[in-house]
């Protein structure tokens, strides 16, 4: 990067950050932005990483400027909320952040020899796990607010680091069996449910041995299952209730052709 775009790079960060303070500012601020705290805001940051995976998963550049934009304002806005507790500030965040990705990657900043990309995941993996610290479990650190596709990803993949895992997908596929059998003979309306997790967890665990994010297949197959119907109802004529069953295949299966 020259030395223009990086002192536009600064101009922009404290331009943005002067923004965010000018909202909170009880004289004169918004209103709104005034009277949200961390846990108001929270939901929206969540919403805002969609919405920019959303827009990857769609090769849409332009969208992906605007949608990080929107994601990097809650980063900010996080961190002006900190501010004004005495808590940390929006340098604090960017320090940090930079000091963790060169103590985590010594063979870039370092002197350290990095195989491949695997070697690298797992030397970050062991740094991770150092900078938790001994008394820290194994499990400790995964985000609760995670969606749980995701989550159970993580989850499985920690556990495997220390050995608690299938030798191989075949017997994370045989799971998926048992499972099945357990939620078939459950016994009422709560062990269904449990089984059914179970079940799911099991799924997810067979997908990660094969080498699929369970969170991204399951994203593509509900825009896949929307992207079909929709072909459904604009072939039908009539309102889809009035079809029968073997219509709506008819109208399925015509759409599976095309999309």
């Amino acid at each position: 990067m020259t030395s223009e775009r990086n002192e536009e790079l600064r101009r922009q960060i404290v331009r943005l950050s002067d923004v965010m303070a000018a909202l909170r500012n009880p004289d004169g601020g918004c209103p709104w932005d005034l009277e949200q705290d961390f846990a108001s805001i929270a939901p929206y940051t969540i919403e805002e990483a969609y919405e920019v995976a959303d827009a990857i998963s769609r090769g849409n550049m332009e969208e992906l400027r605007g949608e990080l934009g929107d994601l990097l304002l809650q980063t900010v806005y996080h961190a002006r909320m900190a501010e004004e507790q005495g808590a940390f500030d929006l340098a604090d965040v960017i320090g940090q952040i930079a000091d963790k990705m060169i103590a985590r990657h010594p063979h870039v900043f370092g002197s350290d020899s990095i195989a491949d990309a695997d070697a690298q995941t797992e030397n970050w993996e062991r740094i991770k796990a150092r900078e938790r610290g001994t008394a820290a479990g194994t499990l400790d650190g995964i985000a609760l607010a995670l969606p749980a596709l995701m989550r159970a990803q993580k989850l499985q993949r920690r556990a495997a680091r220390v050995g608690f895992d299938w030798p191989n997908a075949s017997g994370a596929r045989d799971k998926i069996f048992e499972e099945l059998s357990e939620l078939e003979t459950a016994s009422d309306e709560d062990a269904r449910a449990e089984e059914a997790g179970d079940l799911l967890f099991s799924v997810v665990n067979y997908l990660r041995h094969l080498n699929i994010d369970a969170e991204a297949a399951l994203r593509a197959a509900n825009d896949k299952f929307s992207r079909r119907f929709k072909g459904v109802e604009a072939k039908a004529d009539i309102p889809l209730e009035d079809l029968t069953l073997s219509e709506l295949e008819t109208l399925w299966q015509q759409a599976k052709r095309e999309r």
